[in-house]
């Protein structure tokens, strides 16, 4: 349509119109009387709006996923996040709860030694100032750890510091070749030195060559002067060999630690002694060997009595069951206190014995009679 000045008074005309038809439409309500040509128009026009919605919709939730890609992603992203921290902290209660089981051990030896100590975490493990098997503590001269001191954990004897920082220490491992430590044997107190051999089991020499020691005795630390680098009682070890002494001066024999220096993790080290040696105090109770089961013996006879090996008869397997015993406890037979029905002739020498002394005394009393008339 050209742009003329007819066109214009004709939409002039036109708008006006329309407010017009939209203020009697306001002002009618529900009684509008353009309400039936709204009707119309819906009726007419409704199903061709369905139509094109229904083509349209494919294409517009296809923007909205594009759309909404982003966030759904995100959120993915975050469920994802969420379950790794949930696994993380399920492995972690795992490690948290043996790091509890190590920590009261820990506190229970101390307990029993009457040691004062200062937890600590091994951070890490390896060569460190030319040794050889030493670990790393979070524990150093700010919490009050001194160089010499004595480290064990709930199992017992770990090393000494031998290192120190504001922070770290170092520790020497009880396994280490260059480290040597006074022991005392159980109950005997035989006294010795151990010396670590790395992954094999520790070597102490007893200063008494001729020292009872079997497998199975078990070791603590003797003690050093003023405590240090050695506190009296910590559990050593358990001997799992005895070389001959073969004459020597000095006794070796092997020893098994308590402690397993590839897997610490919690430590103490001991920053005030006992004040009275602990001795055997620390170390674990000894398992209680199991009670033999008594066994017992019987030998069958050939009359059907089970006999056992003090030769007493504790039965018979032709009896029933719940039948009284016939015989007494020495296994012999019951008395007779009657005739016995196993022996006739018995019963009739009997009987005839018993006849022949009646008749005799009968023959006895007539004789006297006779006296007597006489």
């Amino acid at each position: 349509m050209r742009d003329t000045r007819e066109s214009r008074l004709l939409l002039v005309l036109l708008i006006a119109i329309a407010f017009a038809l939209i203020t009697v439409d306001i002002r009618g309500g529900e009684e509008s009387p353009v309400d039936g040509a709204r009707q119309a128009a819906a009726a007419v026009f409704g199903p061709v709006e369905n139509g094109v919605a229904a083509a349209v919709d494919p294409v517009g939730n296809a923007i909205g996923a594009v759309r909404d890609s982003g966030d759904r992603h995100d959120r993915i992203a975050a469920l994802e996040r969420e379950n790794a921290a949930l696994k993380a902290r399920l492995g972690s209660d795992d490690r948290n709860n043996s790091r509890v089981r190590q920590f009261d051990a820990m506190m229970k030896n101390a307990g029993a030694g009457q040691y004062g100590i200062k937890g600590a975490e091994v951070i890490a493990i390896g060569a460190a100032q030319g040794f050889s098997w030493t670990i790393t503590i979070d524990a150093g001269s700010n919490d009050g750890v001194k160089r010499d001191m004595t480290v064990l954990n709930g199992q017992g004897l770990v090393g000494r510091v031998t290192t120190v920082g504001p922070d770290t220490a170092t520790v020497l491992l009880a396994n280490d070749p260059d480290f040597t430590v006074g022991t005392r044997l159980e109950k005997t107190d035989e006294l010795g030195f151990a010396t670590g051999q790395g992954s094999r089991p520790l070597s102490v020499q007893f200063l008494n060559g001729k020292a009872k020691v079997k497998k199975g005795d078990r070791l603590v630390t003797f003690g050093s002067s003023k405590d240090k680098p050695f506190v009296p009682g910590v559990p050593v070890g358990e001997v799992v060999r005895v070389d001959p002494s073969g004459g020597d001066l000095t006794r070796t024999v092997y020893v098994k630690p308590y402690v397993g220096f590839t897997k610490l993790d919690i430590v103490g080290i001991v920053v005030q002694a006992p004040r009275e040696d602990p001795r055997d105090m620390v170390l674990p109770k000894k398992p209680e060997k199991p009670k033999p089961t008594p066994t017992v013996t019987v030998t069958l006879q050939p009359n059907g009595d089970l006999v056992d090996g003090g030769g007493k008869v504790v039965g018979n397997i032709h009896e029933k069951p719940g039948a009284k015993p016939t015989g007494n406890a020495t296994g012999e037979p019951a008395a007779n206190t009657g005739n016995s029905t196993r022996n006739p002739a018995a019963n009739s020498t009997g009987n005839a014995d018993n006849a022949a002394d009646s008749g005799n005394a009968a023959d006895s009393g007539n004789a006297a009679n006779d006296q007597e008339q006489g």
